[in-house]
């Protein structure tokens, strides 16, 4: 049996212990956090990234480093991040493509919800459906009548199999019925230039990418796929109202870190979201990409998350979606 003595010594040793913990997660940050994007530098979710991470920077007084780490849909950078520490000294970028990858692959070394705790949703972009100014349809309705007339005679673009702006025209066809033949681009920029010159017919691609064209009558905008019109593009309707009622297709992006993390960090990260988005200058800067931000909770984003799997779920396996 333990001495008086040696249950006094356990007793100090476990308090001590404790108040290390608490120490460590009342002083969060004591040194520069990393911010993993999964994507390479300049695209919406690394100027997203960016944004929070300055002005977090600012407010919690150490600097939240951009760490881009592109490859295999967005998958390396998530890979890279569960098998990270989970000391809350790395956050990672999550986006849409990580709810779609849950059905889309079949050997992840990650989970999107169980590896992770879901910080704060930052910001959703919906995306456009455009098409060559030499298609005839100028409506989505025009657009749905051509394509039942003729039976994959539409092509339409995408960023890559898999990719947002290939699974929200399939859910687009879908729902519809309709079908379309779909041709793959690594990349948005060359699978748009492509529509413009006139090889495919159609693509979604986000209002970033796409909107400067529209603007410049290099291409014919149709719909845009979120549930309301978008501020800074008010003359595109919405594909829902345009005769697909319920449709939506949104990118979006946020904070998650690897599971387990110790004391209140997923509650202090998840204040400072929540205040960054709230200033009228970040508002500003995410409606000039086309983008508008959402304050969440850390179990709001985690229900998000998960109702996001199971949509692009039904929609990848009714597809056939594969990747080559």
């Amino acid at each position: 049996m333990p001495t008086r003595r040696q249950l006094l010594a356990a007793l100090v040793a476990s308090a001590s212990s404790t108040a290390v913990v608490g120490a460590k997660a009342d002083t969060w940050p004591s040194r520069p956090v990393r911010v993993i994007v999964p994507y390479p530098p300049g695209g919406s979710s690394d100027i997203t990234a960016r944004f929070v991470a300055e002005s977090v920077s600012r407010t919690l007084g150490q600097r939240f480093f951009i760490d881009n780490r592109p490859g295999a849909g967005g998958n390396v950078g998530m890979e890279a991040a569960a098998q990270s520490s989970p000391d809350g000294y790395t956050v990672v970028l999550g986006t849409t493509a990580h709810a779609i990858n849950m059905t889309l692959f079949k050997n992840l070394n990650y989970n999107t919800l169980t590896s992770f705790i879901p910080v704060a949703l930052l910001t959703e972009m919906p995306l456009i459906l455009v098409a060559n100014l030499d298609v005839p349809a100028r409506t989505i309705e025009e657009l749905i009548a051509l394509a039942k007339a003729k039976p994959r005679a539409l092509n339409y673009a995408s960023s890559g199999n898999g990719q947002s702006t290939h699974l929200a025209a399939e859910l687009f066809a879908s729902m519809a019925g309709i079908q379309l033949t779909h041709v793959p681009y690594r990349g948005s920029a060359p699978g748009i230039t492509d529509v413009m010159a006139g090889h495919v017919q159609i693509m979604f691609d986000t209002t970033q990418s796409v909107l400067p064209h529209v603007q410049d009558n290099r291409v014919r905008p149709l719909g845009i796929t979120s549930a309301s019109r978008l501020p800074l593009a008010s003359d595109i309707p919405t594909i829902a109202e345009s005769g697909l009622a319920g449709y939506e297709a949104i990118a979006w992006n946020g904070f998650l870190v690897p599971k387990n993390p110790p004391g209140a960090i997923v509650e202090k990260l998840n204040s400072e979201g929540v205040r960054t988005l709230s200033e009228p200058e970040m508002k500003e800067r995410f409606s000039k990409l086309g983008a508008t931000s959402r304050s969440t909770t850390p179990d709001e984003f985690a229900s998000y998350i998960a109702n996001e799997i199971a949509k692009w779920g039904r929609v990848v396996r009714e597809s056939g979606a594969k990747v080559e």
